[in-house]
């Protein structure tokens, strides 16, 4: 027995698994990679979107439950906060949505006057 045919089954083993994996992608890693990405970015503003809901309440019932040891006032300002805290997780949740496709802390700017508008050739004074 040769010890270059088991080498040579194995080249060919590697070749055949090349050829259908190949085959069973299309041929289109290209177009994998992007699906990977758009599923990681997905993912990664979903689990953004969570987060910013859950500590938003976690902070503001944690705040109540401070304010209501210090004031004497207990439950109600840890309710009131707890409320407030869910409102601003909304909030978040909502800017986070309205806001995607932009880089954060940007807004979208209205779009620029038209040349001349605004302004009355009268009005040279």
């Amino acid at each position: 027995m040769d010890e270059r045919d088991p080498l040579a089954s194995l080249r060919d083993l590697g070749k055949g698994l090349e050829k259908a994996r190949q085959g069973r992608d299309g041929g289109s890693t290209a177009r994998r990679a992007t699906l990977s990405r758009d599923s990681q970015n997905a993912l990664g503003l979903a689990l953004r979107i969570g987060v910013e809901l859950v500590v938003a309440v976690v902070i503001g019932a944690g705040i109540g439950w401070a304010l209501d040891r210090w004031l004497g006032t207990r439950p109600w300002g840890m309710i009131i906060l707890f409320f407030l805290g869910i409102a601003a997780g909304l909030v978040n949740v909502y800017r986070t949505i309205s806001g995607m496709g932009m880089a954060i802390g940007y807004r979208q700017r209205a779009a620029p006057p038209a040349p001349g508008a605004g302004f009355d050739a009268d009005d040279e004074d």
